[in-house]
């Protein structure tokens, strides 16, 4: 079910496009974004594990119950009815359905297939109990199965050598940190956290009452899937790389997919990714606007789980019907604003036992990562805001007084700062508190 619910849209589009970004350099880009697409979102499974959390909510609380609520309804929102969710549809459409359609039916056809789309992810996931079972034990398999003839396909035949493929400008001198970057598009991370209420119910359901044994249960599963999803990711970069033997570098891995999958089969092969693709997004579809219905109902419990479910359905309908294109140009900004505020959680939250969950630890982390997060933020907007004057003010700033603007990992150092300081404030604390036991025990 995990893996069912991680791997969506992007999972298979962002890898393959990396692919042929890197040409040459494959290796070291997908090192990178290993990091961000595959140990981060594991790290984000663990964090739900070790603090015996069930949702994104109980991460943020050691700074307050209202930065936990704001920060749960943001990466639900990301993640949910504004991008992650009408993604899964739109990258069905666009790559798979639409290749069918005369250009001018785009828009009516988008329209029709979100609708018949929101409306199956929101049958599967109206009773909770089915989602390990329709998630798990039906559509994952299938797409697994799909997915392999693919693989099988691809390097039987190979479209070219990943030893003299091509390299674009920016990964032929950064390609480890332009892969780590790309990882943010799959959301993974944010993910992770959101999925936790899902996993935790699902666990609980096949039996396991005790916190110790939901953790150990979840952190398995956490292992497993991160594990398998890694060996894809590779798989898949290989075939983006190897496809520059015959392909230009595409506009986005859903065009190049679609022109692999042609390059072999045709039509038929058409057909099939469509399929595949469809079954793929759906799974992840499903996880999320479960997740969405759980975690609000939760924290909101006047208004039911089937009501949340609806909203979060139907306002990824809405969405969806913007296209692909602008979710991506649109999303991509309040990802380099959350990702590393998610980053930083998940990295404190995995060490907590340390330091016992002291929320000075998380105050001065969060407060030092925050700022150049938003600095993030505002530069990777449209032109409409980055190159107002606010944005090149900021800009400006970014590059003259933060170390790594000009790779996008600004926040790393402040972060790290941050880090050290609430760990030295928390020891610190806590010897001037044995000192003060150790002289009221001398008098």
């Amino acid at each position: 079910m995990l893996f069912g619910l991680f791997f969506g849209a992007g999972n298979l589009i962002f890898p393959l496009h990396l692919g042929q970004l890197a040409g040459s350099h494959w290796l070291l880009a997908a090192l990178g974004f290993l990091i961000t697409a595959v140990l981060l979102p594991l790290f984000s499974v663990l964090a739900i594990s070790v603090t015996r959390s069930e949702g994104v909510y109980d991460i943020g609380k050691p700074l307050g119950a209202a930065f936990a609520l704001v920060f749960m309804v943001l990466i639900h929102a990301t993640i949910g009815p504004l991008f992650g969710t009408p993604r899964t549809a739109t990258v069905s459409f666009t790559v798979g359905v639409a290749p069918f359609l005369p250009k001018q039916f785009d828009q009516i056809g988008l329209f029709v297939f979100s609708l018949l789309f929101f409306g199956l992810a929101f049958i599967l996931s109206y009773k909770e109990n089915n989602i390990v079972k329709n998630v798990g034990k039906v559509l994952n398999p299938l797409f697994l199965l799909l997915l392999f003839v693919v693989f099988l396909v691809a390097f039987t035949n190979p479209l070219g050598s990943t030893t003299t493929a091509s390299v674009t400008k920016a990964y032929l001198s950064d390609p480890f940190t332009n892969g780590f970057l790309q990882g943010y598009n799959t959301m993974d991370a944010l993910a992770g956290l959101a999925f936790g209420v899902t996993v935790v119910t699902a666990v609980k359901q096949l039996g396991k009452k005790k916190p110790r044994s939901i953790a150990l249960t979840t952190a398995r599963a956490g292992i497993l899937t991160m594990a398998a999803i890694g060996l894809i990711y590779l798989l898949l970069i290989l075939v983006g790389a190897m496809s520059l033997g015959k392909f230009k570098v595409s506009a986005d891995g859903g065009v190049a997919f679609t022109q692999i999958v042609n390059y072999y089969a045709g039509r038929i092969g058409q057909a099939f990714l469509a399929t595949l693709l469809t079954l793929n997004c759906l799974t992840t579809a499903v996880g999320l606007v479960a997740a969405f219905a759980q975690d609000f109902h939760k924290h909101f419990p006047k208004v039911s789980y089937h009501v949340w479910l609806a909203f979060s359905c139907l306002a990824s309908f809405l969405t969806a019907n913007f296209g692909l294109d602008q979710i991506i140009t649109w999303s991509v900004p309040l990802l380099m604003f959350l990702y590393p505020l998610a980053m930083a959680l998940i990295v404190l939250s995995i060490t907590s036992p340390w330091f016992k969950r002291d929320s000075r630890v998380y105050l001065t982390t969060v407060v030092l990562t925050v700022v150049p997060a938003f600095f993030d933020m505002v530069v990777s907007f449209p032109a409409v805001v980055s190159q107002s004057s606010f944005g090149l003010v900021v800009a400006n700033f970014q590059q003259k007084f933060l170390p790594l603007a000009n790779v996008g990992l600004d926040w790393l150092v402040p972060a790290v700062v941050g880090f050290a300081l609430g760990l030295v404030w928390h020891f610190a604390q806590g010897q001037a508190a044995v000192g003060v036991v150790g002289k009221s025990q001398v008098k």
